[in-house]
């Protein structure tokens, strides 16, 4: 390896010398992001932003797929308004930043910069909504919003975050409780078809629940280092946000009802994910579905005739069936090499003289390091398919992570145990009681992370208390 693409991977901390600071150097290595000027704040670059907006286009269309239609509504909540939902607003209050003047004027009412926006959909709900011939609606918004972190890190827990959330108003609590599973379907297979990351469903415990919801469900993903990630969350309302707006409808028979309401809401903290999962001490590796350029060119002895004319014209010819780039500047081959394995770009396409020649290309897999000899005459079936086969190795690959590190503990010393000596999922039974809950945590810093809709029974009492067992949990140390 040359002294220059040498020092160039160096910029990156191995992961097995720090994880955090490996996540880090990827995150500026790979230009996904700056800081910006206010604590917890980040500049999203422009390849950073590639990658999230191919993610939320693909999630936008299946939002628009199942009925939904996007709106957008104000950054400002009115104080007031905000502590109509007591649950709701006890939840956020240690996050929200408050604006108190407008120019050099004492606002009369504070108003907060939303952390969320279930009390201004809430409102508009309760002005707009009044037979049963209004219902349901399936509202999403995409946005920011701001939440006033005490320790923050890019993607994964930021003051400022871009997200979608979606709001939903309905006649009844079994239409929104489909609704509820329906959009973590969504979630889930977006993250697992898509970003090629492997997850547990289930539903929150209730300490663990959205501040006002009835219940949430929840996708879990499991990262390099052994840590959990909340992925997505889907949220129940029933009826208590409409009971504290004046939701109300008449039925069919004339009769005054509440709505019953759901909330749902994936953030760019899967960006996050998508770097733990999938990236290693090169740099990021992006899944082909997701990647803003699915296959790089790079001419080798570009200063030999016809060389960047045949790479130009296969560029060309590829661009009908992938997303296809090329690097004709005037860089060594081994920086771009370097560059485009740092940005994790699924495939690598390497053409000079003797390629040209034998009229074939070289290819060579992101994730694997992989090369292949392949005629042109053959690239354009070649291609697509060696995508596809990447996206499943990504996916086989951080699913047998997730399955190594997923163990069985019976009570609270092999619980225990199992956190000193392999960090991961642990499956325990619980008894339901939140005491346990909260010691365990205590205990171990290992938090519920879902109960899973596949239940199994590895024990017949509670991992903490030792009395009689009601569920299985999936436990872990998370982000």
């Amino acid at each position: 390896m040359g002294k220059k693409n040498k020092q160039f991977v160096e910029k990156i901390t191995a992961m097995e010398d720090d994880f955090a600071q490996w996540y880090t150097d990827v995150v500026k290595q790979a230009e996904l992001v700056d800081y910006g000027q206010v604590r917890g704040t980040m500049i999203i670059k422009p390849y950073g932003y590639a990658i999230w907006e191919n993610i939320r286009d693909e999630l936008d269309r299946k939002f628009k797929e199942t009925g939904h239609s996007n709106v957008a509504f104000p950054l400002f909540i009115p104080e007031s308004l905000l502590q109509k939902e007591k649950d709701h607003v006890e939840g956020f209050a240690p996050e929200v930043a408050w604006v108190t003047h407008g120019g050099d004027e004492e606002l009369a009412e504070r108003i907060a910069v939303r952390p969320t926006s279930e009390v201004l959909f809430c409102d508009y709900y309760s002005k707009n909504i009044h037979s049963y011939r209004d219902l349901p609606k399936l509202y999403n918004q995409w946005g920011n919003v701001v939440r006033w972190e005490k320790t923050t890190r890019p993607f994964l827990r930021s003051s400022e975050f871009h997200w979608q959330e979606g709001h939903t108003a309905h006649a009844t609590d079994e239409d929104a409780s489909e609704e509820t599973n329906k959009m973590l379907g969504v979630y889930a297979d977006l993250v697992e078809q898509y970003l090629a990351i492997p997850v547990y469903k289930g539903r929150k415990t209730d300490k663990e629940k959205f501040a006002g919801a009835k219940y949430t469900l929840t996708i879990e993903s499991l990262m390099h280092d052994g840590k959990a990630l909340q992925s997505g969350t889907s949220h129940h309302f029933g009826s208590g946000f409409a009971e504290a707006f004046d939701i109300t409808y008449l039925d069919e028979n004339g009769k005054s009802q509440f709505v019953h309401q759901t909330s749902w809401g994936l953030s760019t903290r899967i960006m996050g994910a998508l770097i733990m999962v999938h990236g290693d001490n090169r740099g990021l590796v992006i899944p082909p579905r997701i990647a803003p350029t699915q296959a790089m060119i790079v001419p080798i002895a570009q200063h030999k005739e016809g060389v960047l004319d045949k790479a130009y014209e296969l560029r060309d010819k590829l661009k009908e069936i992938i997303r296809v780039d090329i690097d004709a500047s005037d860089k060594m081959p081994g920086w771009k090499f370097n560059e485009y394995e740092m940005k994790g770009i699924p495939v690598r396409v390497e053409m000079g003289p003797k390629d040209i020649e034998k009229e074939q290309v070289v290819l060579v897999r992101r994730d694997t390091g992989d090369k292949e000899f392949v005629a042109l005459s053959d690239l354009e079936d070649r291609l697509p398919a060696l995508l596809e086969e990447i996206q499943q190795g990504l996916f086989d690959k951080a699913l047998a992570h997730r399955n190594e590190k997923t163990t069985i503990a019976k009570d609270m010393e092999e619980f225990k145990q199992t956190l000193d000596q392999k960090t991961g999922f642990i499956k325990a039974m619980w008894c339901g009681d939140q005491e346990c809950e909260e010691k365990i945590k205590e205990e171990t810093a290992a938090t519920s992370r879902c109960i899973p809709f596949e239940q199994e029974k590895v024990s017949d009492t509670c991992v903490c208390c030792g009395k009689e067992a009601k569920e299985l949990v999936y436990w872990a140390k998370a982000y």
